[in-house]
């Protein structure tokens, strides 16, 4: 066997496999040797099949699938063993590759299309500045917050007059041109609305101060904006009804529903943030404003891996690639695509491609690796993130554990998961190698960076 790389340019190779008889044979007379134990054939016992028999109608099969398993072999082990650095997988050449024929040839030659990474390089120290933006956490974020967990104790409680973000129920009838109830019009009992999410002021406005056996007449149809799907559901009837529906309708409010907020006391404390942690509102105040910036900080890791991938591929500039095998590779791992979307976005495709050699390269000079336990622990700290938006802080660690251990059965959020860890590592590191100049700044100013 003998394997060779010619460089066509800087950025392509040539591979070539040559495969002699004395390279497969052995494999393809045991493979056919332990096939001729399993073939079945009518007139001859178990494994009693004739060995030229069994070899004249699976012999070449066996070769073509001997060869293709050396070749794979070869083509690997050359790469891995000259740490040849290329992109994607070899492709079979399709211009000086000849016709193989497993009958008459004994000796095969093939022929590969290789893309190679570009050489480039940079460095990275305290003379490079980076800003890096602390998020502040303001008075009205930790209300919100307090607002949220205050009201899981909170209660509906029925009143006598309506107020904004009231919910009513009452009876709705159609009306005809002359205001009076429509003969055979549309008539629902125990119709549950909330004016207050109603679009137009107008209709908003008419029940402000209604109390429980009041009358209103309003108009459906204007009060949502004509959106069918809101009518049909008020209304009962279906879409297509919905679009023509103009009436107005009475509305006899029979009952009005207020929600509640719950009182902030230890129960809420402990439910939060753990048996006994706080025991005052001042405390527990506290402690959500240091949890709300804890969330923040990933975000601001983000904004610096984002500055950073800026200053280093400012740095590396354009890189020069095999665009011909890159635009088949992209061909062969998504068939669905067409030559001209390539095309349109090959551009930005090879821009990812940059940050991706250039984040390898940053792991390989500075050792950054991922171990099996830093998917896990990145499957739990993704897990506590998700919850934590949603307020809760203090979720119970057998629970992390049993959603992240599900989480990583699935093999594409592994690679999610790796890929935030690394990207993790890298800004960690970066924190460490430059200058940061840090900045304080609002939530809402910090998110229109990224508009």
């Amino acid at each position: 066997m003998n394997v060779s790389l010619q460089n066509m340019d800087k950025v392509s190779a040539l591979l070539t496999v040559k495969l002699e008889k004395a390279d497969y044979q052995e494999k393809v007379d045991k493979a056919l040797k332990t096939l001729r134990h399993k073939v079945q054939m009518p007139g001859f016992r178990p494994g009693m099949v004739p060995a030229g028999m069994v070899k004249k109608m699976y012999g070449k099969s066996v070769l073509a699938e001997e060869v293709d398993k050396l070749l794979q072999d070869a083509v690997y082990n050359y790469i891995k063993e000259n740490n040849v650095q290329i992109i994607g997988q070899p492709l079979p050449n399709e211009d000086k590759q000849q016709p193989v024929d497993f009958d008459t040839m004994e000796e095969f030659e093939f022929l590969f299309d290789v893309a190679l990474s570009p050489e480039f390089d940079f460095t990275l120290g305290k003379e490079d500045v980076l800003p890096y933006y602390n998020i502040e956490v303001s008075d009205e974020m930790v209300e919100q917050r307090v607002k949220m967990y205050a009201s899981r104790n909170g209660k509906y409680e029925t009143v006598e007059e309506y107020a904004d973000g009231d919910m009513i129920k009452g009876i709705l009838a159609e009306l005809d041109e002359n205001g009076n109830v429509k003969e055979g019009g549309i008539q629902v009992e125990g119709a549950v609305m909330m004016p207050q999410a109603m679009k137009n002021d107008d209709q908003k406005a008419i029940f402000n101060n209604a109390k429980v056996n009041d009358v209103l007449v309003f108009n459906p149809a204007t009060a949502w904006d004509n959106n069918t799907a809101e009518l049909s559901s008020l209304l009962k009837i279906d879409k297509e009804a919905a679009e023509q529906m103009k009436s107005n309708f009475s509305y006899q409010v029979n009952e009005i529903t207020r929600y509640v907020p719950g009182e902030l006391n230890q129960e809420v404390f402990d439910s939060v943030l753990g048996k006994d942690v706080v025991s005052t509102e001042e405390e527990f105040r506290a402690k959500l404003k240091e949890a709300l910036a804890a969330q923040m900080t990933p975000n601001s890791d983000y904004k610096l891996l984002v500055d950073l991938k800026e200053k280093l591929m400012e740095k590396v500039g354009k890189l020069e690639f095999a665009e011909a095998i890159i635009k088949r590779l992209m061909k062969v791992n998504t068939p669905s695509r067409t030559d001209e979307d390539i095309d349109k976005n090959f551009e930005e495709s090879m821009k990812a491609l940059t940050w991706q050699l250039i984040s390898m390269k940053f792991a390989d000079r500075y050792e950054i690796k991922i171990e099996d336990g830093d998917i896990k622990a990145g499957a739990n700290n993704f897990i506590r993130e998700q919850f934590a938006q949603y307020g809760m802080v203090n979720f119970p660690e057998e629970l992390v554990n049993s959603y992240a251990q599900e989480l990583l059965k699935n093999k594409e959020k592994i690679d999610e998961v790796a890929d935030r860890v690394m990207q993790e590592k890298i800004t960690a590191k970066t924190k460490e190698l430059v200058t940061l100049e840090e900045k304080s700044v609002s939530l809402e100013e910090f998110n229109k960076m990224f508009q």
